[in-house]
């Protein structure tokens, strides 16, 4: 009943023998009784066959095109035949299965006693041929044979080797599956067929593609090629195998510029239209995931018009062929190929051939008459000679002969004994001396199916099971098309992938390879270049994401990796470096004593403190002189080391900040300039009260003397004393590091600890210094001896300006010219106050003594 659902090659009649109730299931009328089957179709012949107690079916291909016949429903159709150039690779995968039965036969350990024989079908890679094929191994050859229950059970195979194609595999497998008989693929790799669902009874001695795609973009993406050609046949195989790599290649950051897909029997056309594509690509690289007769088909169109220099990487199914080889312009292919094996007494087995064998045999007659030009039939072609027996195959170079690189064929090799081992262990009883085996069990292909799950053995050093999925474990050669000396393209083994070894360590190379075109560099296959550390990937619109722009990072932020999508900022403390690729600490700054700006500063310090104290000498020698005695020496002197301290004090303000200088710098400064101030206000106060006294009647200077003078330095400077302390205790002053005034650099400064604090310093001598200016100004015109109040008004003037401008220069100034802003208006303000009240009294008492007597005094009021 499933073999007229299946395909329509096969049907059964019955004759009935005796009455019985009938019924129709399928279109086929059956009854209880037995019955007589008859095959409608003509049955298929096999290249090779062989009686024996087990037969085993065999399916692969030598030729690559279906012969078609239209018929016009009035003659038998006749079985699809095989036509096209002969594949002499095929021929010799045909010949191992019948060596490797040979040896089973020949074995007193594998199924002693009992002879195997074999059905071998050429299927021309075509999926009617397979179909019709699997029909035939269901089946069997009798053209009548009588069954007692259905006739569905009448094959004779219990196990087939095949298809060298993963679509026609997928066909067979169907039909086969569904009568429990096993098929063990030696080349159809396409992963789909893992899926024991679909797949339950089939098996393979080859990788599945799965691995083979993930070990292609592995060797890829190790080349650092990210921008590739993809081309796959427009098949099961090519198909999935093509989804399997972009899949793995999508993983690997690996973009695909076009991915195109055909099938050796496409109008020529479609053909062209694929080598165009690769003709015109940017990409370097081309992925090819084809079996050997689309490659054929489209190096033939591409020799027509060589492209540019193209590195093809390939698959499995075709770089090992070695007529592809000839195509010099695929010179530096890589790609994944089977393990290379040897198998002993094969190549002695291949050239054993005489005429009258290769005369009984159309597919070896055809092999020979391709290998040697010559013709076993008299024809009118005069095109070939008749051969006549002194042609020497040992001679011969051809794939046929050639075995220093098994690769498939060892698949086929190891597909036999699997099946050998399965029959062995379902048939035969081994004991400590003994294996006995029954050739009269009746074995069922089911049995053989489930000891296939089992087999577990190793043949010429290869080890051969299948995991659950029915697959074998993946190791794979990588393989370099290199040119030799004499020209000739040879494949030579370069690495391996092992999928069994941990993670990042299958893929391995240990050989030199030869590039596209002989060349001994790595070529580049990239849409856009690497981007340096420094830089950072911007994707261009609409295009694949290995296509973008490399943008510098922006300020602030690094990149110390190739081709990194994103720049990172450095910490707080650190800074990129110019190139933008590594951080390093930010300079740390303040105003050192090591800088000239600090130098000349200290210079003006430490002049304007030695010139009060030269000032203080001056006006202590001539203490007694009518100008001292006159200006309030006591004050004078107060002033004098006030100034000092205010000179001096700013020395603070240099070198690194810490906790003490931080509130020492501020609280001296705020409390020696109230003290400066306050000494020039009891001067200014003076002046005014001793006109004041200067009037009859007036007895006011006995309330403002000198107790009350020192008092009210005292009282000012006090609360500022005050302020201070309150500003220490609440929030004082510290270090710390100023990280966003600059970017680049760190400015180690003090911060103020309390706003408030600082301010109500500066504000109290703000409204110190104007308090005591607004005095100077009312006593400007007071008739004094020397016109003090006129100095201390220029002073105030001068004080006071020099702080309302260093406000916004302090604000504004950046880094440690803050500081040196502040240290300008301590050395301004206090050189202003020195010059204005003290360098016209030293200039009269060195340089003019005449007038610094009592007499010229009271002469000049």
């Amino acid at each position: 009943m499933s073999l007229v659902l299946l395909g329509g090659f096969v049907n059964v009649l019955k004759q009935r023998t005796e009455p019985a109730e009938a019924f129709t299931v399928a279109g086929v009328s059956t009854e209880a009784s037995s019955f007589k089957c008859t095959l409608l179709g003509t049955p298929r012949m096999p290249a090779f066959s062989k009686d024996g107690v087990f037969i085993i079916g065999g399916v692969s291909s030598i030729r690559y095109q279906l012969y078609t016949v239209v018929y016009n429903y009035t003659t038998k159709p006749e079985p699809p035949k095989c036509t096209g150039s002969f594949n002499a690779r095929g021929l010799r995968f045909f010949r191992t299965m019948i060596f490797a039965i040979e040896q089973i036969n020949n074995s007193t350990e594998l199924l002693p006693g009992i002879k195997l024989g074999y059905q071998i079908y050429d299927s021309c890679v075509s999926v009617p041929v397979s179909v019709d094929v699997a029909f035939q191994l269901s089946n069997g050859q009798d053209p009548v044979f009588y069954k007692a229950s259905n006739c569905s059970q009448s094959g004779v195979v219990v196990a087939a080797v095949g298809d060298s194609g993963s679509t026609p595999s997928i066909s067979m497998s169907r039909i086969m599956g569904s009568f429990n008989i096993p098929l063990v693929s030696h080349f159809a790799t396409c992963s789909c067929l893992s899926d024991k669902q679909q797949f339950p009874t089939f098996f393979r001695t080859i990788p599945s593609d799965q691995f083979q795609a993930d070990a292609l973009a592995k060797l890829v993406k190790h080349f650092g090629w990210t921008w590739i050609g993809a081309i796959h046949s427009d098949s099961e195989y090519g198909n999935n195998g093509m989804a399997s790599f972009l899949e793995a290649a999508l993983k690997e950051g690996i973009c695909v510029e076009y991915t195109e897909s055909f099938f050796r029997s496409n109008p020529r056309s479609k053909i062209q239209r694929v080598a165009d594509v690769i003709r015109r690509s940017t990409a370097v690289v081309v992925v090819a995931f084809t079996a050997i007769g689309e490659m054929k088909v489209l190096l033939e169109e591409l020799s027509r018009d060589p492209p540019p220099p193209r590195q093809w990487i390939g698959s499995e199914a075709w770089v090992t062929d070695p007529n592809l080889m000839s195509f010099s312009f695929c010179a530096g292919a890589i790609g994944v190929a089977i393990q290379q094996s040897i198998i002993p007494g094969l190549r002695d087995f291949l050239l054993d051939l005489s005429l009258s064998e290769v005369a009984a045999s159309p597919l070896l007659t055809a092999f020979w008459e391709d290998a040697f030009n010559c013709s076993l039939i008299e024809t009118a072609n005069t095109d070939k000679r008749e051969c006549d027996g002194t042609e020497d195959i040992t001679t011969l170079k051809s794939p046929y002969t050639e075995t220093s690189q098994l690769r498939v064929t060892n698949m086929m090799y190891k597909a036999v004994y699997a099946i050998a081992h399965a029959i062995h262990n379902a048939v035969c009883q081994e004991t400590n001396t003994t294996i006995h085996c029954d050739k009269h069990f009746k074995l069922e292909p089911k049995q053989v199916f489930i000891e296939l799950k089992k087999v577990n053995f190793s043949k010429n050093g290869y080890h051969v099971s299948f995991d659950a999925k029915g697959d074998p474990m993946a190791f794979y050669e990588l393989v370099n098309w290199q040119k030799s000396e004499s020209g000739v393209i040879e494949l030579v083994t370069v690495g391996y992938y092992d999928a069994s070894l941990p993670m990042g360590q299958e893929f391995h190379i240990n050989r030199n390879l030869t590039w596209v075109e002989g060349g001994t560099q790595v070529p580049v296959s990239v849409c856009s270049v690497s981007c340096p550390p420094g830089t950072h990937k911007v994707l261009q619109k609409r295009k694949p994401i290995c296509c973008y722009d490399c943008i510098p990072c922006p300020e602030g932020e690094i990149s110390n990796m190739t081709d990194t999508p994103d720049c990172f900022p450095c910490s707080k403390e650190f800074w990129p470096n110019p190139k933008r690729d590594a951080c390093f600490r930010k300079p740390v700054e303040f105003l050192s004593f090591n800088e000239v700006l600090s130098i000349i500063l200290a210079a003006f310090s430490v002049s304007g403190a030695c010139l009060a104290i030269i000032t203080a000498v001056v006006f202590y020698h001539h203490k007694t002189t009518p100008m001292v005695r006159a200006n309030n020496s006591e004050l004078s002197f107060l002033l004098l080391f006030s100034l000092t301290l205010c000179f001096l004090c700013s020395l603070t303000f240099i070198g690194a900040p810490s906790e003490w200088s931080c509130m020492l710098r501020h609280t001296a400064f705020g409390i020696t300039f109230v003290l400066c101030i306050s000494c020039v206000l009891g001067k200014t106060i003076v002046v005014l009260m001793a006109f004041k006294a200067t009037l009859p009647g007036n007895n006011v200077m006995k309330w403002f003397g000198p107790p009350q003078q020192r008092m009210t330095v005292v009282l000012f400077t006090f609360i500022q004393v005050l302020i201070c302390t309150a500003w220490l205790v609440v929030s004082p002053p510290f270090p710390m590091k100023n990280l966003t005034s600059y970017k680049e650099k760190i400015i180690l400064e003090c911060a103020l600890g309390s706003a408030v604090g600082f301010w109500a310093v500066l504000g109290y001598i703000g409204l110190m210094a104007v308090f005591c200016f607004v005095l100077a100004v009312l006593a400007r015109k007071l008739p004094d001896n020397f016109n003090e109040a006129k100095m201390i008004t220029f002073s105030m003037l001068i004080f006071c300006a020099v702080w309302i401008t260093f406000i916004p220069a302090y604000i504004s100034s950046p880094g440690k010219f803050t500081v040196a802003v502040e240290i300008f208006a301590i050395l301004a303000s206090s050189f202003g106050l020195m010059l204005c009240i003290f360098a016209p009294k030293c200039f009269i008492i060195l340089f003019q003594p005449e007038k610094n007597t009592k007499k010229y005094l009271m002469n000049k009021n």
